[in-house]
């Protein structure tokens, strides 16, 4: 029977912190979205090619729904590396997490009496940690941002109001909540993540031939849908908080 870990594993210790194998998979995200960057940015020109084409369409897609979130062309183009940014790294960390070797290339390890494998690499959102700091971040940028469109003060009167009794709770319940969005946020994303991990691993091994393909399949579409769900509700707290009523 495989081993199933919650909490994402030690690989080593650097300056006296922990290495966890989701960190690493999260810094090699980040670097091969920087990589791909640079390359299609090496590569623009004025009369686009078809591989310019395609990612041209990606973005003016994605620029069409935040527009028709925030109301504006010129938000949706101001917000949309925040947005973009969520999304991408999301996905391809989630895509990353289900490809051969990851989770099943590793290092051995004895601990009472038993040989565990310890993966190299491991989907990042299948650590809480990663989740919550994730959420942690677009709350924060959710509230900076808003503060810059709307004044300081404006933005604080969200949560902090004392016109009255009934705005004070009302302020009250939003401040409440925005703790309520990290919980949400995080649980949401690590939940369906760790899931989809456990299921392949127990699919592979009691099955190993063709029956994981239909749920290989599921995970690449539940990763989507799960990094735009995150992106999406990002957009839909960003477009209250820079709102000026």
């Amino acid at each position: 029977m495989p081993h199933i870990e919650i909490a994402a594993e030690k690989l080593f210790y650097f300056l006296g912190l922990p290495i966890t194998n989701t960190l690493l998979t999260g810094w090699v995200v980040i670097a091969l979205i920087i990589a791909a960057i640079f390359f299609l940015a090496r590569g623009l020109k004025p009369i686009p090619g078809q591989l310019q084409n395609i990612f041209e369409i990606i973005v003016e897609g994605f620029v069409g729904i935040i527009e028709s979130v925030l109301g504006s062309r010129e938000k949706a183009e101001k917000y949309l590396p925040l947005v973009a940014t969520i999304f991408l790294f999301i996905l391809v960390s989630n895509w990353l997490g289900i490809l051969p070797g990851v989770g099943s290339i590793g290092l051995l390890e004895e601990a009472r009496g038993k040989t565990k494998l310890i993966p190299l690499f491991r989907s990042a959102a299948s650590d809480l940690n990663f989740t919550l700091a994730l959420a942690i971040i677009a709350v924060i940028f959710v509230n900076v941002l808003g503060s810059a469109a709307v004044g300081v003060r404006s933005h604080l009167g969200r949560y902090f109001s004392f016109k009255g009794p009934l705005e004070f709770f009302v302020g009250l319940l939003e401040f409440i909540s925005e703790f309520a969005k990290i919980i949400s946020f995080s649980f949401r994303l690590f939940g369906n993540v760790f899931a989809g991990e456990v299921l392949l691993v127990i699919t592979g091994f009691l099955m190993p031939f063709l029956a994981p393909i239909p749920f290989l399949g599921l995970e690449i579409f539940v990763g989507f849908i799960q990094a735009l769900v995150f992106a999406m509700l990002t957009m839909v707290f960003l477009s209250i908080a820079v709102a000026h009523h």
